[in-house]
């Protein structure tokens, strides 16, 4: 293979150093007696019709001018003829491959006159007439041809460019909607947690002397959850492993399946209040209407919505009962839940606490992923807080009622 050369001048320089190459060879063969010897200024005047190559791609026309005006000072000289017009052939080619449209025109409606002249002046005959014709048409048709394929191959890396581009920004987004996905767990996670042994701690050492086996429930309830806050980390920081590294194999083997445990449901809210519960806190759980199958994320966002709204209730709110209420509805197709958190607090933080609204921010976009709603504000007649997520009913598929069945994703 030969190298591919990029320069513009390296690529006229060689073309013209070739079309000199096969101009020359009528000079060095050895002529008849009863012609002219081929003489140096003969030689000249053929090198003046090569040279002006050298700027075919910067200046296509004017190229094929200076080319044409050298042919016909050379025409009544008597020396050795080509057996190819090599030199206007090539400046032809460039003016229909790199030349503007104007260019083009001109080198038609000018070109075919000039060349019935200049065949007029030689031999004037129908076979040179015809030979010289289907020269210059030639000439222009491979001038087009090859400046529509590049326009082509210029279409099409633009195309693949603008593709991997649009990849590039698909595989930013999502790993951007991952990012989000997996703060707003470890948030809900870590908060949760932490509000639980927050509450437990500052009870126990009130109670530690005047009720030991409370004191003790509330260690045991702060060790309960830091375990579980420990659990679901692991089990996010695996998944977070993962998707950086993949799932690696032994040398020769095939990749290793690690378990995972199973994301929250809508069966894991009774365990959720029973903490919340142990932390001193009255909490109702309520279900109206009759439940309907729900997809697997679908219960995950549930969870974590109601998991969200019972930590600020306990690190914001002096409130002293909860009501957690699932509300299924069939309204329209295929029906809709509505998930409310209601507290009697005094709907404002507790005085010096810290939050910087991140929860909240979490809930509605856990509500918008899956086409709902969420909205947060004071309770009824302005007592309390309420925090509310409306859900459309999408009929879950087989795998989904198996996942929410507590498979594992």
């Amino acid at each position: 293979m030969f190298p591919r050369i990029r320069s513009p001048w390296a690529v006229d320089a060689l073309i013209t150093a070739v079309v000199q190459a096969a101009v020359t060879i009528p000079f060095v063969v050895p002529r008849s007696a009863d012609v002219p010897p081929a003489t140096w200024a003969f030689y000249g005047m053929t090198t003046l019709s090569v040279l002006p190559l050298l700027w075919r791609s910067r200046a296509p026309l004017a190229c094929l001018v200076a080319i044409t005006l050298a042919g016909f000072a050379y025409l009544p000289m008597d020396g050795p003829g080509q057996p190819m017009p090599y030199s206007p052939l090539v400046a032809i080619f460039t003016v229909a491959a790199q030349g503007g449209v104007r260019q083009r025109r001109v080198t038609i409606g000018i070109g075919l006159p000039l060349v019935a002249v200049a065949v007029a002046l030689r031999t004037n005959t129908a076979r040179e007439y015809l030979f010289a014709f289907f020269l210059f048409t030639m000439a222009y048709v491979l001038g087009v041809l090859a400046r529509t394929r590049q326009a082509y191959t210029q279409a099409v890396e633009a195309r693949a460019t603008a593709l991997e581009q649009a990849r590039e920004r698909e595989a930013e987004q999502a790993a951007e909607r991952e990012r989000a996905r997996i703060a707003r767990e470890m948030h809900d996670v870590l908060s949760h947690a932490v509000s639980l042994m927050v509450v437990q701690a500052e009870a126990g050492p009130l109670v530690v002397r005047s009720d030991p086996e409370r004191a003790e429930a509330a260690f045991e309830a702060i060790a309960g959850a830091g375990r579980d806050a420990m659990v679901q980390l692991r089990r996010m920081l695996g998944v977070l492993k993962e998707g950086a590294q993949g799932e690696m194999a032994p040398a020769g083997g095939s990749p290793v399946a690690r378990p995972r445990s199973p994301q929250p449901t809508l069966d894991g809210l009774h365990d959720l209040v029973g903490q919340v519960r142990r932390a001193g806190l009255s909490v109702a759980l309520l279900t109206e209407g009759e439940p309907r199958p729900l997809a697997a994320d679908a219960q995950v966002t549930v969870y974590r919505v109601v998991q969200e709204a019972l930590t600020n209730v306990l690190k914001h709110s002096d409130a002293r009962t909860v009501t957690v209420r699932l509300a299924w509805a069939r309204g329209g197709a295929p029906g809709r839940l509505a998930v409310t958190v209601t507290d009697d607090g005094s709907g404002v933080r507790k005085p010096g606490g810290e939050g910087s609204g991140r929860g909240l921010i979490g809930i509605r976009e856990r509500a918008v992923a899956h086409g709902g709603s969420a909205s947060a504000g004071p309770g009824p007649d302005g007592r309390g807080y309420r925090v509310c997520l409306h859900l459309p009913l999408v009929i879950s598929s087989r795998a989904d009622v198996s996942a929410a069945a507590g498979e594992t994703v």
